[in-house]
Parts: C-alpha cells; structure tokens; sequence
C-alpha cells in the first residue's frame, strides 16, 4: 500500500465531505451512543458480578467496610474498567449495529439514496471523536484521582501492605548528587547503609553516609543515624562524626514506597514530574511511567481507528449474519488490547522508545483500516 494512495483517498473524502447534520447522521449518531452506552452497562455489571465472587472472601477477611466497597473502590473501578476496554466496546457496538443495519438493508438504502460511502462515515466519526474526547478526559483527569483510591482500597483490603523494593538502590537525586541504598524496610521507613556522594568532575568533594536512615513524618526529611561526613577541601580531607542528623534531599519516602502500578494515580503534571525526576535519577522504573503517559494519549485515537475498520468490516450484508461479524470485531478489538499490552515489552527490552512503541499499534490498525477500506462495497 502506497502512501501517495493514502494522500488521493485524502483529497476525494475531502471533496465528498459536507459538515451538515442530516437525519440519517442523527439516526447513525443516536444508534452508535445509545448502543455503546448499553454495552458499557452490561459489561460493567458483569465485570462487577465477578470481581465481587472474586475478592469477597479477602473484603470479609480483612473486615472492609461496606461502604468503602461500594464508594472508594467500586466507584473507582468503574472509569478504570471503562477505559481499559473502551477501544473494545467502540469496536464491538459499531460491529453491532451496522451488521444490523446492513441485514435490514438500511445500507443499501442509504447508498442508493445518493450519499457516498465516504459520507456515510462521517456521523460514525463524530460519535467516535465525542467517545475519544470522554476516554482522554477520563485519562487526564478522572482515572487518575479514582486510581488513587482504588489503589489505596486494594493495598489496604485486598493485597499485602508492604512491598520489597530491592537491594542496592542508586538515584542520581540532583546534577552530580548520587545516592545509594543497601536496602529499604517499608515496615518501619529505614533506609539501611545509606550515602550519598557530590561528585566535581571526575573528584569526589564529599560523602555523606549513615547505618541507618529514618523518614521522619513530622518533619518530612530523612534523619541519619550514626553518620559520617567526608569532605575533600583544598586537596585536604575533613571527617565528622555524630550520632544523629536531619537532611532534606529530594528523595522522599514516596519514592521507596512506590509501587509498579502507582503511576496510574498521577496527574498529567505529577506523571511529567516524576518522569523528569527518574531520567535526571537514572531509575529503572523509568520505563513504567513513561508507558502510562504515552498509553494515556494512544488510547482514545484507536476510537477512530477501530469505528473506521468496524464500519468497512460490517457494512455488507454477510451470509454469515451479525454473529459471524461480532466474531471477527471481537478478535480484532483484543488482538488490538493484546498487541498494545505486548508493545510494552519493546520499550522494557528497549528496542524502541515509549512513544513510538505505544503508538505502533494505531499505526498498524490505521493501514488495517485503510485497507478494509478500500475493499468494502460502496
């Protein structure tokens, strides 16, 4: 498939295309909304059912409130589970009702009745962007404040309190400022074997380090326990001792304590904070953060992508009828959900970077729908 073809088809839709809102766009538009919201009900429902069944047994257990269940953590579910699946409700309810249309011949009429087939797509697309523009809103806004909850719902109620970081820690915590951890304890906030060291060049001027390192919640800095300061000053070195010392650096007991899944719950700004943060630091966990971000703006476009490829896969009557469609929508909405999950591993074995890797599968579905494109009747 050449790009030139990609630019022609470009210019005949813009030659084609009439912004006005006809009856049958309102018809199309009412249809695409009505039977999307439907489908989000029913799923949601069923979603819920079984995660209840699943995790009742740990909400006893653990005696979490009634309503903590129905408002803290179900109430955050919701937006979560809607937007994790959202490109394959889109996917499905366009399968859906088109096939229903074509069975009924409403195509057919459509199409004789003087309006394009290029036409025909513009309400699906208006319904498309308006879903779009509620899953990136949900993205940006919503889903961050609700995983917050959610999350701190399942850590309390559902899964282990406390998570092992690892061993040997490093940060770059400012411009020639490392730090280094042996290892953290999230039971009783302690870094252990802990320094840091100022490096000028190629020298280092100072290191400081300590057998313990203690958060302090009320004055929000971490306090040292039996330290040692070692100062190079004008080629001359320079020891202090002491039994006990209070140092602000811009590591926090947030960044011990955080989980895989915590980025979920940050805002925009917070999420580019904490990127910016990681790349000085040199972190790892670098590569998570950095896949939220780009998953949070890759998502809404494939509503587009998706109602492109459902409409040319479902406008021709099949003898097959709607199931054989909502079969083959079915397959390709998770093999798009799959093939986005699996581009995460590109960005962690590090064969392409995040914002490439997040947005290939747009990129890939987007020719899958030129091409069903141009091969559906017209």
């Amino acid at each position: 498939m050449k790009i030139s073809n990609i630019g022609q088809y470009t210019k005949e839709w813009a030659r084609d295309f009439k912004p006005q809102i006809t009856t049958i766009d309102r018809y199309i538009i009412r249809k695409f909304i009505g039977t999307y919201a439907v489908a989000l009900l029913l799923i949601i429902g069923i979603v819920i059912i079984f995660d209840l069944s699943e995790k009742i047994d740990k909400f006893v257990d653990n005696q979490a409130p009634l309503n903590l269940i129905i408002f803290q953590y179900y109430a955050n579910f919701i937006p979560y589970f809607v937007n994790m699946f959202s490109p394959m409700f889109v996917f499905i309810t366009v399968i859906f009702f088109t096939s229903k249309m074509a069975a009924n011949t409403e195509i057919i009429a459509i199409l004789a009745g003087g309006i394009s087939f290029k036409r025909m797509l513009w309400p699906y697309f208006i319904s498309s962007a308006a879903i779009a523009l509620f899953t990136l809103i949900l993205n940006l806004y919503v889903i961050p404040p609700c995983n917050k909850g959610r999350l701190d719902f399942e850590n309390k109620y559902v899964k282990q309190k406390h998570e092992a970081l690892g061993r040997n820690i490093h940060y770059q915590i400012e411009p020639g400022i490392f730090l280094y951890v042996q290892s953290f304890s999230p039971f009783n906030n302690t870094a252990y074997n802990f320094s840091i060291k100022t490096i000028e060049g190629q020298q280092m001027v100072s290191k400081l380090s300590a057998n313990e390192a203690v958060w302090d919640t009320t004055k929000l800095c971490w306090s040292l326990k039996d330290y040692m300061l070692r100062e190079i000053i004008d080629g001359q070195e320079k020891i202090t001792h002491g039994q006990s010392l209070d140092t602000a650096i811009s590591v926090t007991i947030a960044d011990f304590r955080r989980r895989s899944n915590s980025v979920q719950a940050l805002s925009a700004r917070e999420l580019r904070a904490l990127i910016k943060a990681q790349r000085m630091r040199g972190d790892k966990d670098i590569q998570l953060s950095q896949i939220e971000r780009n998953t949070r703006w890759a998502m809404p476009f494939a509503a587009f992508i998706l109602t492109w490829i459902g409409v040319s896969l479902s406008s021709k009557k099949r003898r097959g009828g709607i199931g054989l469609n909502i079969g083959i929508g079915i397959a390709l909405s998770f093999s798009y959900i799959l093939f986005l999950r699996f581009s995460q591993m590109f960005v962690y074995s590090g064969s392409l970077p995040p914002y490439i890797a997040l947005w290939l599968p747009n990129i890939i579905f987007l020719f899958i729908a030129f091409y069903l494109y141009r091969i559906a009747p017209k």
